[in-house]
This record gives C-alpha cells, sequence and structure tokens, in this order.
C-alpha cells in the first residue's frame, strides 16, 4: 500500500490534470488501439486509479466498460511502481489471481502494464494490455509499453495547457466586460488593458515557446566516432510549427535519426507531431528497416481521427558504425533532398555536393498504402550530411528569388567552412540570419559528420546542444 501522503499527492495531480469522467478522446482510443495491435492481445486499456475505483479514459476490446473496483493485483498494483509490471500467468500469480478479471468472465491469464508518470513523479494510471491466455513479452516489448504510457503523460499535458490557453481567454474576455462598465475611468482602463495586452501577447509567446520544447529533444546523444549538430528556426513566437528532428540508439551500436514536418502550425499540428515523433521511435525498436517505419508512421496518421487531413513528410536513417565511417540507410517520404558533402578532388571546387534524394518517396498520412523509398550511402572521415526542412528552400533572397534546392546546394558548395556538422549549421543559420525577410516558416536543420583523425580528438566534436531561436524583432515574417 502506497504511503498516505504520497497517494494524497497523487490524487491531487489527478485532480489538477482534470481528466476523470470526461468523454471519450480519440487521441487516447488511437493509443489502446496502437497498444492491442502492436503486440497481438485482444484487450488493451488506459486507466486513471482514482481514490476507489479504476477509471478506465480508453478500452479496446472492453466494450461498456467504464470503471472497475480499485482491487489488488492488476492496475492498482502496477501504479505503485515506476516500472513496468508484467504477471506471464495471472493464476500463479498469489494477489493477481484474485482479480474480478482474472477471475470473472474475462478470464485474464496475461497482464503487463507500465505506469503513466508526471514530470514530478506521480503515478497517475496505467497503459495495459490483458490477453485470456499465458505468455511473454521480451524487454523491447516492455520498453515500448512505456512509450505508449508516455505518449499518453504528453497528451494529458497537452490537454491541460490548452485548458489553461482556454481559462486565459476567458480571464480575457471579462477583462474587456469590466471596461466597457468602466467608461468614467476610460483613460485609466484603457493603459491597464494594454498592459494586459502585452501580458497576453507575451503568455501566449512563452507558452508557444515551452510547447514547441517538448516537441523536441533537450540535446542530442554522443554518438561515439560522429559530430551532431542542430538548430530550430521559429519564424512566429506566437505559433507552435511542426518541425522535428531526433537522433536515438537502436539495438546492436546502430543508431536512428529523422527530421520531418507536419502541415499546418498551432495546437493541431502540435499533437500530431508528438504522435509523429512517438509513432517513429516505437516503431523503430519494433523493426528499423527505414521503409518500414515509414510505412508505421504513414498507417498510425491515417488512423488517427483528430489528426484529420493533416499530413507530414520526413527522412528517417539508420546509422551503422563500420571500420571507418558509417553506413546510413535513409528512407525519405515527401521530403526534400538531404546532401551530401566530400573534400573536392585535385582540380574540383573545394567541396562535392550529391543530393541524396531515393526516388518515389510520397507524402505521410496522405494516402493508403504510400510507397516510400530508400537510398543507402557511406559517410566517410571528412564527410558529412546536411538535413533542413523546406522553410529554408522557401525563403527569399535579397533580390526576391526563392533559395530553392539548387540555390541552398551551390551554397553547400560554394561556402569555405570544414565540412563539420557545427559549422554547416553555423553557416546555415548564418544564411537564415542575412534574409532581410527572415523566413516565412519554421526551419529545422540537423547534421552529422565524421571527424578525421585530426579532429576526432579536438573538443566539442561529440554532439551540440538543441537550440531554438525566433525573429529577433518578435515579428512574424
Amino acid at each position: 500500500m502506497p504511503l498516505p501522503a504520497v497517494e494524497a499527492r497523487r490524487i491531487d495531480a489527478i485532480r489538477r490534470y482534470s481528466i476523470l469522467d470526461t468523454p471519450p478522446d480519440g487521441a487516447f482510443d488511437r493509443i489502446a488501439t496502437m497498444a492491442a495491435r502492436l503486440f497481438d492481445v485482444p484487450v488493451a486499456t488506459v486507466t486513471i486509479v482514482d481514490v476507489d475505483r479504476i477509471w478506465f479514459k480508453a478500452a479496446h476490446g472492453l466494450d461498456g466498460v467504464v470503471e472497475i473496483g480499485r482491487d489488488p493485483g492488476l492496475c492498482a498494483s502496477a501504479v505503485l511502481s515506476d516500472d513496468a509490471l508484467v504477471i506471464p500467468d495471472t493464476l500463479t500469480d498469489p494477489v493477481a489471481c484474485a482479480n474480478p478479471l482474472v477471475t470473472g468472465p474475462l478470464g485474464v491469464r496475461f497482464y503487463a502494464a507500465a505506469p503513466i508518470i508526471t514530470a514530478e513523479g506521480h503515478r497517475l494510471g496505467t497503459v495495459n494490455i490483458l490477453d485470456t491466455k499465458p505468455r511473454s513479452i521480451t524487454p523491447g516489448d516492455t520498453a515500448t509499453l512505456t512509450d505508449l504510457a508516455a505518449i499518453v503523460m504528453d497528451e494529458l499535458e497537452l490537454r491541460l495547457s490548452a485548458l489553461h490557453a482556454i481559462r486565459h481567454e476567458q480571464q480575457q474576455r471579462e477583462a474587456e466586460s469590466r471596461y466597457a462598465k468602466a467608461q468614467r475611468l476610460r483613460a485609466e482602463t484603457e493603459a491597464a488593458a494594454r498592459e494586459q495586452a502585452e501580458k497576453g501577447k507575451a503568455a501566449i509567446a512563452e507558452f508557444a515557446s515551452t510547447l514547441q520544447r517538448t516537441l523536441l529533444p533537450p540535446a542530442l546523444p554522443v554518438v561515439p566516432g560522429l559530430e551532431l549538430a542542430c538548430h530550430y528556426h521559429t519564424a512566429s513566437v506566437h505559433n507552435v510549427g511542426g518541425d522535428f528532428y531526433d537522433v536515438f540508439p537502436l539495438e546492436g551500436g546502430r543508431w536512428a535519426l529523422f527530421l520531418g514536418d507536419v502541415c499546418g502550425k498551432g495546437a493541431e499540428a502540435a499533437a500530431v507531431t508528438s504522435l509523429t515523433r512517438y509513432t517513429l521511435r516505437a516503431a523503430a525498436q519494433i523493426d528499423p528497416d527505414p521503409v518500414t517505419v515509414l510505412d508505421a508512421l504513414n498507417t498510425a496518421l491515417l488512423s488517427d481521427v483528430a489528426a484529420g487531413s493533416r499530413f507530414c513528410t520526413a527522412v528517417f536513417g539508420v546509422l551503422t558504425p563500420e571500420e571507418t565511417g558509417f553506413s546510413l540507410t535513409l528512407a525519405s517520404g515527401g521530403h526534400p533532398p538531404s546532401y551530401h558533402l566530400r573534400p573536392g578532388a585535385d582540380g574540383d571546387r573545394p567541396v562535392q555536393v550529391e543530393e541524396v534524394r531515393p526516388q518515389g518517396g510520397m507524402l505521410i498520412g496522405a494516402l493508403t498504402g504510400a510507397h516510400f523509398a530508400a537510398t543507402t550511402l557511406r559517410l566517410e572521415p571528412g564527410e558529412s550530411l546536411f538535413l533542413y526542412t523546406d522553410g529554408l528552400t522557401e525563403a527569399h533572397t535579397g533580390d526576391g528569388t526563392r533559395i530553392g534546392d539548387e540555390g541552398l546546394g551551390a551554397f553547400l558548395a560554394d561556402r569555405a567552412g570544414p565540412l563539420t556538422a557545427g559549422a554547416l549549421v553555423q553557416d546555415a543559420v548564418a544564411l537564415i540570419d542575412s534574409l532581410p525577410q527572415g523566413v516565412g516558416d519554421d526551419v529545422a536543420l540537423l547534421a552529422l559528420s565524421v571527424p578525421t583523425a585530426r579532429s576526432a580528438d579536438e573538443p566539442g566534436t561529440a554532439a551540440a546542444t538543441a537550440h531554438t531561436t525566433a525573429p529577433a524583432d518578435g515579428q512574424e515574417h
């Protein structure tokens, strides 16, 4: 049993999210359905463990079930620990064997759950998978279930942020109503209203910035033998963009990377971006083949009722270390080309720039059965790869012409800096800053390079921290 003080704080956290007894929500229903599909089980649920009940926010395979008593053995036990709970055979578990879900008509014989944990460590509930026959799962499956619980927590945070924004808007309307009733204090009220408006804009900008940061990794990992650098440029301080990127480890010493762009802006685009990032991560743990991962994302977006007609472009790659350098398999779904940069041969330009554009990659989330293409290349010492979103190539130069793919390729070929990830990103940021009208859309940059024997010993070549910039004047371009 949890300590009374710990349990009281946990219940307070549940009340803060205002989730209990709310109507069905497509995002949570989709997570339950995804869990059932990923683990091939008949029942999957998203639950909140209340004072004296277990309430089902989403349930796949339990039609009509809204809540059950807080009996020990399953959800009530899973919420007591930060780790996932796996019971291969409930009849052999001394506590679970008496649970009504085990002894009742459903006859649950297998149960696994991952707790839904807040940033403060409060366990609100669980994501569960159940089967009517005993079975076992791998540590990788347990990690995937934990990732699904993290997605639920992200959705709860987004929902709470939206509630705060609505309350803030209501407060602003009430202030305007009071202003209308106080004409005799017009001058003082107008000054106060202007001040409140400025605070409101600042609050909205802060909200957008905070939400944007949750959609990006706080820092890139350290990949042995590789330099990484990234940058996120926000076109507007008031709108959350849909650009995203990430780098994370896979089994066998391999590494996965992705970069992409969800269409649109605002809270809806942010929700789809969150779904996209976690789907790519979860799918890669099951089968890291880049085309298979993009297929999984396409299916997830098309199955997402809340996503509507939202689609995205993306590149997904798998890096495999070799004796010298890396082998990279890169798949694309409707995304602009990446650029492979190599030192020029004698008599050639200082830098050789080659487009990496797998032929036939379609938009992700637009069509059932969309085709995605992949290509494989090698990154040798002294070589680099540059990835970006189309906010960069759609920007206009001083003479009013778009940079375009050709202009970006020429820029990369003509730059005099070293072929390192950090230098590439730094020069691209300088290009953005030099544009008279700025950029009209967010820009995400990700670069990777294989250091030479000399540069590998220099500090700062392992990874660069992810960071975000906005227009210097705070205005939308």
